[in-house]
């Protein structure tokens, strides 16, 4: 099993910042995939950023250039740093970890954080 803590939500005026932090304990893999997705009211989720055991980083089209998801492995800590929020930014965000084994794959999530951006 694999927890997930979730940190740094909250309200915050177009073009803010805020930083997201996931803190995972538990069982360890050595290839994985962790991230943020995030899920607006009436919408389905949707990936924000992940980056891998790798370091191969990805994100959303709608978040390059103002978002960048990083890691601290001696923490086990995954953080998200959003910049220029905008309105369309808020959602809850959602911390995954997608983990690989020769038998199968894993996911967990965290129990989410709400983000609101105001115009």
């Amino acid at each position: 099993q694999v927890q997930l803590v979730e940190s740094g939500g909250g309200l915050v005026q177009a073009g803010g910042f805020l930083r997201l932090s996931c803190a995972a304990s538990g069982s360890t893999f050595s290839v994985y995939a962790i991230g943020w997705y995030r899920q607006a009211p009436g919408k389905q989720r949707e990936l924000v950023a992940t980056i891998s055991s790798g370091d191969t980083t990805t994100y959303a089209d709608s978040v390059k250039g103002r978002f960048t998801i990083s890691r601290d492995k001696s923490k086990n800590t995954v953080y998200l740093q959003m910049n220029s929020l905008k309105p369309e930014d808020t959602a809850v965000y959602y911390c995954n970890l997608h983990g690989v084994r020769p038998d199968k794959t894993y996911d967990y999530w965290g129990q989410g954080t709400q983000i609101t951006v105001s115009s």
